[in-house]
């Protein structure tokens, strides 16, 4: 019983460490919304958090890419069954069940086009290039990730209470 009560709470913590993520990647977004040159010369892209879930190979079935990751373009490519192993091996693998790879990408919609001629980063027809950052989406998905970490809390106290209960046994 115990194995299954550790398995239950190592894969709620890979929710959390998801959601966790999820979080920063929405802050880092806000933080640069209005950021219309970065290192590379570009204003700041919008970054994602996504999830990958795979089956345990343990069990008899092939590991599945559920979600995509980010290509070496920006775009969103699915992800090759090797490259889903080798990372399976750097976050560690759940005994049963679903192991969750969690990660981000580079949003590849375009930037918004604004008219400004007195910013220092304006074209010569005055448009300036801003990041494609929506405030309210960024919103919304930081509304998602704290119900979903709430979730997952709630979801380790009903592990512990289980635990706890099967012990007075």
């Amino acid at each position: 019983m115990s194995k299954g009560l550790f398995d239950a709470i190592r894969i709620i913590g890979s929710g959390l460490r998801g959601q966790r993520l999820k979080l920063d990647v929405v802050a880092r977004n806000l933080a640069n919304s209005e950021t219309t040159r970065t290192a590379e010369g570009t204003p700041y892209r919008r970054q994602r958090a996504l999830f990958q879930e795979t089956l345990d190979r343990s069990r008899g079935r092939l590991q599945r890419l559920r979600v995509t990751h980010s290509g070496a373009d920006g775009g969103l490519t699915r992800t090759h069954e090797a490259h889903l192993s080798a990372s399976s091996r750097r976050i560690g693998r759940a005994a049963h069940g679903v192991m969750t790879e969690v990660g981000t990408a580079l949003d590849a919609s375009e930037f918004r086009v604004v008219y400004d001629p007195g910013h220092p980063d304006a074209d010569a027809e005055g448009y300036v290039l801003m990041p494609n950052v929506n405030a309210i989406e960024e919103m919304v998905d930081m509304i998602t990730a704290s119900r979903a970490y709430e979730a997952n809390i709630s979801a380790v106290q009903a592990a512990k209470d289980m635990f706890l209960q099967a012990l007075k046994i």
